[in-house]
C-alpha cells in the first residue's frame, strides 16, 4: 500500500461537493481526501492504475429569511431557504502518473423554501411554505493533469479541466403544483465547462499548503436559466498531528508534505517477508474556501437578488488508516457580500470517507 493514500485529496476530491454560500442555492466543486486540504484541490495525481472512492455528506445551513423581508419583497423573485444538503459518490482512476479523471454523483436537497406572495389584490400578502425538493444532481467530471513535480522541492502543480453534464432532474414541482425554479431543482439542465489550476508545496516534513483555482462557465438551462458563473478559490494547510513523516522521495513523486500514513520502502524492504502494520495518522487542516459567483440570468435578464462573493475559514481533522480515510470540516462564514436581498449561511460541515485501491 505504498503510495494509496498520498493524493487521495486532490484525486477523489478534485471533483466532490462543496456547497459556497455566494451559490448558497447551488453546490460548488471542491476536493475530498486523505493527503492535502478537505475541500481545496492539490495538485497530487493517482498513480497509474489506482482507482479512488469517495461518499460524503455536505450540509450547509442558512439563516432563514424574516416574514417581514418576504412580505416587503413580494413580486421581487425573493425566496427563503433554510439548508442546502449533498450527499455524493465520487470515482477517480490515475490514467498516468500524472493524468487523474474523476467522477461525481451527486443527490441534492433543499429545505425550508419561503416566498412571499399576493394572491388576492383585496387580501393582505402572505407567506408560502413551498416545501422541499430532492433529486439526483448532475454529473461532473474532472480531469487533472500534474505538468510539475519536483522531488526534491516537493513542488507540485497541475491543470484541471472538466464539464458538467445536465443529468440532474428539472421539473419538480411544490406541494402547490407550481413549477419549483431553476435555483432550487437538483440540476441545473446547463453544459459547464470547468477550467482552473491546482498547487501544492512540501513545507516540512509534517506541514503541507495547497491551493487552487477554479472557473466554471455556466450554459443556459432549463426555464431559460442561466445560473451564472462562478470562481472558487481555494487554499488549505494540512500539519500530521501524528503518524509517520518523512522526507525521503517517492520513486512516484513527492508525498503531499507526506501528509498521508506514511511509508516507507527501506522498511519494507527489509521486512519484506512478513506482513506489514496498518498505517495510523492523523492531520489538523485550516482552509480558505471563497466562491464568487455572478448573477443568474432568466431570458436575458439579470436577478439583481443573486450572486455575491463569500468566504468562509474552515478547521478540520482527517483520520486515515492504511488506504482508508475519514474527515470532517466545519465552515464559518467571515464574508458574505451578496447582491440584493437573499439567505445568509450561518454554518456549514462536511464528512465523510475516501479510500485508494490499486498498486
Amino acid at each position: 500500500m505504498a503510495n494509496r493514500l498520498r493524493f487521495a485529496a486532490a484525486l477523489v476530491g478534485s471533483i466532490t461537493i462543496g456547497i459556497t454560500a455566494a451559490s448558497a442555492h447551488h453546490p460548488g466543486i471542491g476536493g475530498i481526501g486523505g493527503a492535502g486540504g478537505i475541500l481545496t484541490i492539490g495538485a497530487g495525481t493517482l498513480d497509474e492504475g489506482q482507482f479512488a472512492f469517495s461518499a460524503f455528506i455536505d450540509y450547509l445551513r442558512l439563516k432563514q429569511l424574516s416574514e417581514p423581508t418576504l412580505l416587503a419583497n413580494v413580486g421581487n423573485d425573493v425566496h427563503g431557504l433554510q439548508t442546502v444538503e449533498s450527499y455524493a459518490v465520487a470515482l477517480a482512476y490515475g490514467i498516468t502518473n500524472d493524468f487523474t479523471v474523476s467522477v461525481r454523483l451527486p443527490w441534492v436537497r433543499r429545505t425550508g423554501i419561503l416566498e412571499g406572495v399576493q394572491e388576492d389584490p383585496t387580501a393582505p400578502a402572505m407567506v408560502r411554505d413551498r416545501g422541499n425538493t430532492s433529486g439526483f444532481g448532475d454529473v461532473t467530471v474532472l480531469g487533472q493533469y500534474r505538468f510539475l513535480n519536483n522531488q526534491v522541492s516537493g513542488t507540485q502543480a497541475a491543470v484541471l479541466f472538466g464539464v458538467k453534464a445536465p443529468t440532474g432532474a428539472t421539473h419538480l414541482v411544490d406541494p402547490f403544483g407550481e413549477l419549483f425554479e431553476a435555483e432550487f431543482q437538483p440540476g441545473s439542465g446547463s453544459w459547464d465547462g470547468l477550467f482552473g489550476a491546482a498547487f501544492s508545496q512540501r513545507l516540512s516534513p509534517a506541514l503541507s499548503f495547497h491551493a487552487n483555482v477554479l472557473a466554471i462557465a455556466n450554459g443556459t438551462g432549463t426555464q431559460n436559466t442561466n445560473l451564472g458563473n462562478r470562481f472558487l478559490y481555494n487554499a488549505a494547510l494540512s500539519y500530521r498531528v501524528f503518524g509517520e513523516t518523512t522526507s525521503e522521495p517517492h520513486a512516484h513523486g513527492p508525498r503531499d508534505a507526506y501528509a498521508y500514513a506514511g511509508h516507507n520502502h527501506s522498511m519494507m524492504a527489509t521486512k519484506a517477508p512478513t506482513v506489514a502494520a496498518p498505517h495510523v495518522a492523523l492531520d489538523a487542516l485550516l482552509e480558505v474556501n471563497g466562491e464568487w459567483h455572478d448573477k443568474q440570468r432568466i431570458s436575458g435578464v439579470s436577478d439583481p437578488n443573486s450572486g455575491g462573493n463569500t468566504i468562509f475559514v474552515s478547521p478540520g481533522l482527517r483520520l486515515t488508516f492504511d488506504n482508508w480515510s475519514s474527515y470532517v470540516l466545519v465552515g464559518i462564514p467571515v464574508v458574505n457580500n451578496y447582491n440584493g436581498v437573499q439567505a445568509t449561511p450561518a454554518w456549514r460541515t462536511l464528512v465523510g470517507i475516501s479510500a485508494v485501491f490499486g498498486p
